[in-house]
């Protein structure tokens, strides 16, 4: 027996994990929890007799299999396979069922009967209000989105500058924000300018101020956008549309932290957490010339890269689900997507990303019928290769034809394929068996080789 069974034993446990601020589980090898304070049964809104003895997954991501067989890091692999320390990113449902962002640090606790439990502490990232923002980003639980999630949570406690890197749509200016809201100037104000409709002849009134009589038809003084953002956050979006000269403005600022108003004496000084974004690769356009090797090293103090909507294709229906919520609220509707429209949805590869997915679900409500969106309201085209299930919900009818032009896509990459897909690396492998795949990395590679060159 047990000694967690001795209840003597098990409030010295209990009262040894209630001295946790933060939400914390004690888990056996069976994904079982054994013991959880309080702070985590008030966040799951459980009593203790209704806690203990179920599966962890169960109660957190109100799943009915391990997180892992869903393409999500786990700290319980990592612990009873390794006894390591591992920290992850997870989304998580509190107790009203509502979606948030959550840090993870699962280490390996051996008590005195000799057995070895999972002890996991959590720490919340990002509210359940945080994830229903107008613009529905940050929607999903995709292993990229989880990762960059990780990154912005760790850079938002740091006063270094950051450079958010991506395609256009894939949320920076939402990443900005969620830097600012967590970080130590989120009292302070966020302040945002995208630069790539900044006139060069009025960088400097709009970035540092000016003083009446500055120029011709300058009649009051304005105060620019560094004194705006003062004690706060400055989002410099589209930094690599600057031009050389101006860039040579902004970096004087950085390295001083004093600038002047145009047309004005008095020295002024800088006091802004700085965030900038670039759909441009500043490596690149600074070899070229085009961008300030001193000024790239003054704002890429810390770089994170948001992932683009082709590499989570599997937040996909979670934000079309939270997208047409809106959508329809906003219109007094209640469309849904056919059968049809969501194979000719899930093939689309979205160089626009989130704004486009938003933009192309906005026309279709608009446009179609009734209360079902067919696939001609989409007003997409349709694609050479059939891939209809790629990254639909329900994927079970892929057949071999199908399979090819996948590992074709991903380069016969399992993990992408997966991440793809919405699905374990495990559940995948399956799948190729079934179909008489070969599932070694040299012969996935050959099968992606062989799938292109088919005529």
């Amino acid at each position: 027996m047990s000694e967690l069974s001795v209840p003597c034993f098990q409030e010295t446990v209990q009262s040894l994990i209630d001295m946790h601020e933060h939400p914390a589980v004690l888990i056996d090898r069976a994904y079982r929890i054994v013991a959880a304070n309080r702070a985590y049964r008030t966040t799951y809104g459980i009593k203790s007799e209704q806690l203990i003895g179920r599966y962890c997954y169960e109660v957190s991501h109100h799943r009915d299999t391990p997180c892992h067989l869903h393409g999500e890091d786990c700290p319980h692999q990592q612990v009873f396979a390794r006894s390591e320390v591992q920290r992850v990113v997870h989304t998580h449902f509190d107790g009203k069922g509502r979606p948030e962002y959550v840090g993870i640090k699962g280490h390996p606790v051996v008590l005195p009967d000799g057995e070895t439990y999972l002890g996991e502490s959590i720490q919340r990232l990002a509210p359940p209000e945080a994830m229903n923002c107008e613009e529905m980003r940050m929607v999903g639980r995709s292993r990229p989105l989880l990762h960059a999630i990780d990154q912005l949570s760790q850079a938002a406690a740091s006063p270094a500058p950051v450079l958010l890197a991506g395609e256009s749509g894939v949320g920076k200016e939402l990443a900005a924000r969620y830097l600012h809201d967590h970080g130590l100037r989120r009292s302070g104000p966020f302040v945002a300018i995208d630069c790539a409709t900044l006139p060069e002849n009025l960088f400097e009134s709009e970035m540092f101020g000016h003083e009446p009589g500055a120029f011709t038809g300058c009649v009051g003084r304005k105060t620019g956008l560094f004194e705006d953002a003062r004690n706060g956050t400055l989002l410099l979006d589209e930094i690599g549309e600057i031009p050389l000269a101006m860039q040579a403005k902004l970096l004087r600022v950085l390295e001083t932290g004093t600038f002047r108003r145009v047309g004005g004496h008095e020295t002024l000084h800088t006091d802004i957490r700085l965030v900038a974004a670039t759909n441009r690769d500043l490596k690149n356009a600074v070899a070229t010339g085009q961008f300030r090797e001193d000024l790239y090293y003054r704002i890429a103090c810390i770089t994170i890269a948001l992932p683009s909507l082709r590499e989570r294709r599997a937040d996909i229906p979670l934000l079309v689900e939270a997208l047409l919520a809106r959508i329809n609220a906003a219109n007094g509707r209640h469309a849904r997507l056919s059968e049809a429209a969501w194979a000719r949805l899930m093939q689309h590869d979205f160089p626009g990303n989130v704004r486009e997915l938003r933009n192309i679900l906005q026309r279709a409500v608009a446009l179609c019928h009734g209360q079902v969106i067919e696939a001609t309201d989409l007003g997409l085209e349709e694609t050479a290769i059939d891939i209809d299930a790629l990254a639909a919900p329900n994927w079970e009818g892929l057949e071999r034809e199908q399979l090819e032009a996948l590992a074709e896509r991903y380069h016969g990459k399992r993990r992408a394929m997966a991440d793809a897909l919405g699905v374990s690396e495990r559940t995948l492998y399956r799948r190729l068996r079934r179909h008489g795949f070969a599932t070694s990395g040299e012969d996935m590679s050959r099968l992606s080789k062989r799938s292109s060159n088919r005529p």
